[in-house]
């Protein structure tokens, strides 16, 4: 049981990032492992609560108070193996996932959450400095074969799932390298790539197969990869970038974001440098969220001239309004990212009224314009203030204003699939699309959403797939299609 009192005797507290003037003259994590006392201090403030919310809260369900309980008695060994009876990654979610859990946390309604994330993420990381993250390969093979399209942690989820059960998997990934948005949408100073290796490697061992370079719709048909595997997956992700019609929006030096993050990260790797790069620029980020952030650490290492992050909605309160969004649903709150400590200005209730360009045709401005933003019917309904126009100096501008759904325009085309409203692929309960064989899973299906629904999805999917192909015995299966997270997409 969890330590009754240990809410009362310990605040939250956080291992310290690494100096700002250190870390951003590399491209290594910012956040170093914590020691055992932290740890385990912070995990014994897990209340005794009767019902945790939190497992609500995380869309794997994964057992927090019980490995919660585990590091704070010091068993790392028994708390790896609870955490990965829900979680095939928790390296990945420990790093990335904003904790929808923490926000579900019953300590969290009149007080600090426990530090769930950060428990998980140390729980992982003494699972590999210890040798206890070992290949489960299938006793016997089933016979079938799966191909798995996409290679995020969707993808790889349902492949590592499937794999343990017996059926021979491929995955098939259009990039050079696996990982998806894992290996060059996230930068390396919130995940490092040997973490994504070191599960290639396990998966590898595992009996998945893997073939980079593929493009499913193009370097191969979706017919020819029905034809050669029994069902088909598809965890193409929702890469397809939100546009805008700003005026001004044909100037060169107006990108999407996630084409910057792509080649900063490849460079990153050993590749090409990249042809955007905000090195000696004045950087405009338009878009508030996780993609902007990840934009503005780029910038401050690419070596920008000045950072400025643009949001149309107006600065949200630091704590949780109760009567806006009641515990244990997901809080419209401040989050400050790490990047937003190295430097840079965030501008809030403002949009762009246009872009203004040079003689050679690049961008050298913006017009900023106040915003009011209002709800109507359920959409935001957005008016300018007049006399509040103003111009900024823009050299580099970089849209994260969202995605439109899934880019797999070929493969979808070939199986006769259309895109929902969203841009997502829609499936039935047992996630099988309108194609026979042929399941969907991840952000393709849910539209961009958060790395646990990812991983949630791909277990679920290959739950579902398992069944299709007549498999023995069952797999975990998190979520159904239908369920709806406390955490917004």
């Amino acid at each position: 049981m969890p330590d009754p009192n240990g809410f009362l005797r310990f605040g939250r507290r956080m291992p310290a990032r690494r100096p700002v003037p250190v870390r951003i003259m590399d491209w290594r994590e910012v956040y170093p492992s914590a020691d055992d006392e932290l740890i385990r201090e912070q995990a014994g403030r897990c209340m005794d609560c009767g019902i945790p919310f939190c497992h609500e809260g995380c869309p794997l369900g994964n057992r927090i108070p019980d490995w919660n309980d585990l590091v704070r008695t010091g068993n790392w060994n028994a708390a790896i193996q609870s955490l990965h009876s829900t979680n095939n990654f928790p390296e990945f979610t420990g790093r990335l996932c904003p904790a929808p859990c923490e926000a579900s946390c019953v300590l969290a309604i009149g007080d600090d959450a426990v530090t769930i994330k950060q428990v998980e993420v140390e729980i992982i990381n003494r699972a590999y400095e210890n040798g206890r993250v070992r290949p489960q390969p299938a006793v016997a093979p089933s016979g079938k074969t799966v191909a798995v399209v996409g290679s995020g942690p969707a993808g790889l989820a349902a492949a590592q799932q499937l794999a343990r059960a017996g059926h021979a998997v491929t995955v098939y990934e259009r990039d050079d390298a696996i990982g998806g948005l894992l290996r060059y949408g996230i930068p390396d100073f919130k995940l490092e790539k040997q973490h994504i290796d070191a599960r290639v490697e396990q998966l590898l061992t595992e009996g998945v197969a893997f073939r980079t370079g593929v493009n499913v719709g193009v370097d191969v048909s979706a017919a020819q990869l029905r034809a050669e595997h029994d069902a088909v997956l598809l965890a193409t992700g929702a890469l397809a970038g939100r546009e805008t019609g700003t005026p001004g929006r044909e100037l060169a030096g107006i990108h999407q974001a996630m084409v910057h993050l792509t080649q900063a990260n490849v460079a990153v790797a050993g590749g090409p440098q990249p042809q955007i790069t905000a090195a000696g620029k004045h950087v405009i980020i338009i878009g508030g969220g996780d993609t902007g952030a990840d934009c503005l650490g780029v910038a401050h290492r690419q070596g920008a001239a000045s950072v400025t992050q643009l949001d149309r909605y107006p600065q949200p309160p630091d704590a949780r309004d109760s009567g806006r969004d009641p515990w244990p649903t997901w809080p419209w709150i401040l989050r400050n990212y790490a990047a937003h400590e190295e430097g840079g200005d965030r501008v809030f209730s403002v949009a762009v009224q246009r872009f203004t360009g040079d003689e050679q045709g690049r961008v050298r401005a913006i017009v900023l314009v106040d915003v009011i933003v209002e709800r109507v019917n359920g959409r935001g309904v957005v008016t300018e203030v007049a006399g509040t126009e103003r111009e900024i100096p823009a050299d580099l501008v970089l849209l994260a204003i969202g995605f439109e759904g899934t880019d797999a325009a070929e493969a979808l085309d070939q199986l006769g699939l259309a895109r929902s409203a969203r841009g997502t692929v829609e499936c039935g309960p047992d996630w099988q699309t309108p194609a026979d064989g042929v399941f969907v899973a991840g952000d393709a299906h849910k539209g961009a959403s958060l790395i646990v629904w990812a991983i949630a999805e791909g277990r679920s999917a290959a739950a579902a797939i398992h069944r299709y192909l007549g498999g023995e015995g069952s797999l975990p299966a998190p979520v159904e299609p239908s369920s709806r997270p406390l955490i917004p997409a």
